[in-house]
């Protein structure tokens, strides 16, 4: 027999096989989705005490917050593995790569889920938790398994599971709801279309070979883009409506309406693209200038109450 491959040795040993599946597990709650959703969570807690909030209570909300939408994300991989499988962009992912079992699958996402509201719960208040509680069955139920393979509307919708963090953010510091986070939940209601339809516009060809009807697929991408524009413009405004109604300061009204008007200019970027017929019309830079938007938005959120 020949002497073993050192290399081919240590991909197998314990260690790696062990770090494997940690990697995982912590791929199939999409930590990217999470940061996101804190962006916009500490901010709103932070307008919500008009300074910093009880560190506990915001450690509990980070921590719950971040189990919630890591158990909601897990059971949408479980549920989608068959369309993962079809897409390119998806096709690694551990639950459409069998690198998790959906039994095991589902046991983490539940176990993900309940700690959440059960951290919530404890730690913040029975409004904050019931929140929670419902962030999840939205994303997972209503958007994955009612919506997403159903309607070219799924991502508005579903994208609504994606504002709870600022309603669940405030009702954690407050106990209560007004029109404040209300407002910041329709800013992230309308941000989400303008956000996600330009990658479905990229990956419009991994969407339509797995059947989900993504309105890219369905529509010409000139119709995309006037549904595009009309969410962004309704974004825009709902972010303008805050520096009355909260009240804000000068901070974040500088804030919102340059950002509004750049992130207008981008969308018109992209419309004149599409109109001219260009071979590729880079929908990307308006889907990372969209995250960019929402974090300085709410950054001049966090930082307003301070000045």
């Amino acid at each position: 027999m020949g002497a073993l491959d050192p290399a081919a040795s240590a991909a197998t040993t314990p260690e790696t096989g062990w770090v494997t599946t940690v990697r995982a597990y912590v791929s199939v709650t999409k930590p990217r989705i999470i940061e996101l959703l804190l962006v916009t969570t500490v901010p709103t807690m932070i307008l919500a005490a008009q300074g910093w909030p009880d560190p506990w209570v915001m450690i509990a909300v980070i921590v719950g917050g971040a189990l919630a939408a890591g158990g909601a994300s897990t059971f949408n991989n479980v549920y989608d593995a068959d369309i993962d499988r079809l897409m390119v962009r998806t096709a690694h992912r551990p639950m459409a790569s069998g690198a998790i079992s959906p039994r095991a699958g589902w046991i983490f996402g539940s176990i993900l889920s309940v700690a959440s509201v059960v951290v919530l719960a404890m730690f913040t208040n029975w409004l904050a938790a019931a929140l929670g509680a419902l962030a999840i069955a939205a994303y997972a139920l209503g958007y994955t398994v009612l919506l997403k393979r159903r309607t070219a509307q799924n991502i508005v919708w579903g994208g609504a599971a994606g504002c709870m963090p600022v309603l669940i953010g405030w009702a954690a510091v407050s106990g209560s709801l007004s029109w404040t986070p209300v407002i910041l939940f329709f800013v992230v209601f309308w941000w989400t279309p303008p956000h996600y339809w330009p990658l479905s516009l990229r990956y419009r060809d991994d969407y339509e070979s797995a059947g989900v009807p993504m309105l890219p697929v369905l529509a010409l991408p000139a119709t995309v883009m006037r549904h595009i524009a009309a969410y962004s413009a309704l974004m825009v405004l709902t972010s303008w409506v805050l520096i009355p109604i909260a009240p804000m300061g000068w901070v974040y009204s500088v804030t919102a309406i340059v950002l509004g008007v750049a992130f207008g200019l981008e969308v018109f970027r992209l419309w004149r693209r599409i109109k001219r017929g260009a071979e590729d019309v880079a929908p990307m830079r308006l889907f990372h200038g969209s995250i960019t938007y929402l974090a300085l938005l709410f950054l001049a959120v966090a930082i307003d109450p301070f000045v």
